[in-house]
């Protein structure tokens, strides 16, 4: 009896660690983010369209979605790598699953709400994708995070990914320069699941589902075999609080990203990305001291971005959304708390940085480009560059402890 009394204060305990023990809501920060969303939408809607204000709104809807459930990319290569966790991975493949069902009815019927015709993200395959995925996989896991975990921990107060965000620009801007070089690279045409294949949407999308739960199985396998620790509870909270304050489900958010980005395609035409901006940025920048940036082939194609407000750019827009939502979904939490950054981390993240901007401009995309959006379009790249990133993971867990940074160890939970 006395031991039952034990377990029960032990799990009570737990509860209470999780559930009660909130930070306060920062409501300065709270109305600063608000204020600042707001006045940046009417400057959206004033310099360029309605249109863009949307989507403004929908990276907003992202970034609260990726922080209040710690939605990670880069973390969940690490765990199944590391110590055999597949939660996360078992999440992507619901996301994907969810947005490949959508992206079927949107490409098929060209269903758009703004009258522009949906367009997936199928490119080639060859060198420049393999050697730029794996890049990226080394990145993730020195930075710290994927293109939309830079984003949203940069909203959400993590100082380093700061440096994360720096060295992602230069590397986009340096990817962006050499990509004449990588073009020249032996490459297979692009190459659809639905439509090179001649199954057509209705049979990529069966043959995608099957993939989606041929991978679950195996991580199901993983999972049995390793008995691998479960993911550390995030704080949270009861009730409809928990909406604004607590953590969310993850398999809720994945069904939500996969949803928003249905949302994208159907309102821009395409698929939700991310690293292009980072590309624009720096090249804008660098323009700015001399460099005719235009010349490059990356730009040669379609120059007129670099003479235009970033407000014009798609991508740009919902990236300062992702950053705004994330940070009001931190302020809410009480969380959005700043820090000192280790030499040996500040290294870490600006080369890790600079890695994934590089990967990113070779392999068509990084992990919401190409992973995401590359998958739910039905390309085979999309595939080809999450083999290679859990390869550059693989590599990457060796030379984290070289930086100061740890792996998840098999005998405790992991975050």
């Amino acid at each position: 009896m006395q031991q039952q009394t034990v377990e029960q204060t032990v799990a009570e305990n737990k509860r209470s660690t999780v559930t009660d023990q909130l930070d306060p809501v920062q409501k300065p920060l709270v109305w600063l983010g608000a204020i600042v969303s707001l006045l940046l939408f009417i400057a959206i809607i004033s310099v360029t369209t309605f249109t863009q204000g949307v989507l403004f709104l929908i990276g907003i809807a992202f970034g609260l979605v990726l922080l209040h459930a710690r939605f990670g990319f880069t973390s969940a290569f690490r765990r199944l790598i590391s110590v055999g966790n597949v939660q996360g991975l078992q999440a992507h493949m619901l996301m994907l699953a969810v947005a490949t069902t959508l992206f079927a009815v949107i490409l098929a019927t060209g269903f758009s709400f703004t009258g522009t015709a949906p367009q997936g993200y199928v490119f080639p395959v060859g060198i420049s994708v393999i050697a730029g995925s794996f890049m990226f996989g080394i990145g993730m896991q020195l930075g710290s995070g994927c293109a939309s975990g830079t984003l949203y921990t940069v909203g959400g107060g993590k100082s380093s990914m700061v440096l994360t965000l720096f060295g992602f620009i230069a590397g986009s801007v340096l990817g962006a320069y050499h990509i004449g070089f990588w073009r020249e690279t032996p490459t297979l045409p692009a190459i659809s699941l639905a439509e090179t294949t001649g199954f057509g949407y209705f049979g990529g999308w069966i043959l995608q589902l099957l993939i989606f739960l041929g991978v679950y199985g195996i991580t199901v396998k993983i999972a049995k075999k390793k008995n691998p620790p479960k993911m550390a509870p995030l704080k949270t909270t009861t009730g409809l609080k928990k909406i604004w304050r607590g953590a969310w489900p993850l398999l809720l958010a994945a069904v939500i990203l996969g949803i928003l980005n249905a949302l994208t395609l159907a309102t821009r035409g395409n698929p939700w990305g991310i690293t292009s901006a980072f590309a624009l940025w720096g090249s804008k920048f660098i323009q700015m001291f001399g460099v005719d940036v235009a010349s490059w082939t990356y730009w040669s194609g379609d120059p007129a971005p670099l003479n235009k407000s970033v407000l014009a750019d798609s991508t740009s827009v919902m990236n300062f959304g992702i950053i705004l939502g994330a940070f009001i979904a931190a302020s809410f939490q009480g969380n959005f708390k700043p820090g000192k950054i280790k030499p040996g981390i500040a290294t870490a993240s600006i080369l890790g940085g600079a890695l994934m901007g590089y990967g990113a401009r070779l392999a068509f995309g990084c992990n919401i480009g190409a992973y995401f959006g590359g998958i739910a379009s039905f390309s085979l790249h999309g595939w080809v560059w999450m083999i290679m990133a859990l390869v550059g993971t693989y590599l990457a867990l060796f030379l984290r402890p070289m930086f100061g940074m740890k792996n998840p160890n098999p005998k405790d939970s992991i975050c």
